[in-house]
């Protein structure tokens, strides 16, 4: 017999727990820009943000912790400057590579 569990009694997901180094930063918004969604992209900027202190990157991007957590929440549509702030920020850079066929 199958036990069933319940949703409510999973842990909660936190990606920011696994977000320790430079490196596995790198390869989370690796894999994200790879799925060609601005919104999670957004999202995912968020994550390392967040991992990374969220006064700190605001400061850093020269963008308020309030504008910085409205423009990287799931739903939002952020301009490329204010991705590429936070990036910069991040000490992170977008690399563009051709596609694989």
């Amino acid at each position: 017999m199958v036990k069933k569990i319940k949703l409510a009694d999973l842990p909660e997901f936190d990606v920011t727990e696994y977000l320790e180094d430079d490196q596995a930063i790198a390869e989370y918004l690796t894999v994200v820009l790879e799925e060609n969604d601005s919104s999670l992209l957004a999202a995912a900027l968020g994550d390392v943000a967040r991992a990374r202190g969220m006064t700190d990157i605001a400061k850093a991007s020269g963008l308020t912790r309030e504008a910085l957590y409205r423009a990287l929440r799931a739903d939002a549509q952020p301009r490329f400057d204010t991705v590429s702030r936070v990036c910069a920020a991040l000490g992170v850079k977008l690399v563009a590579q051709p596609i694989q066929h």
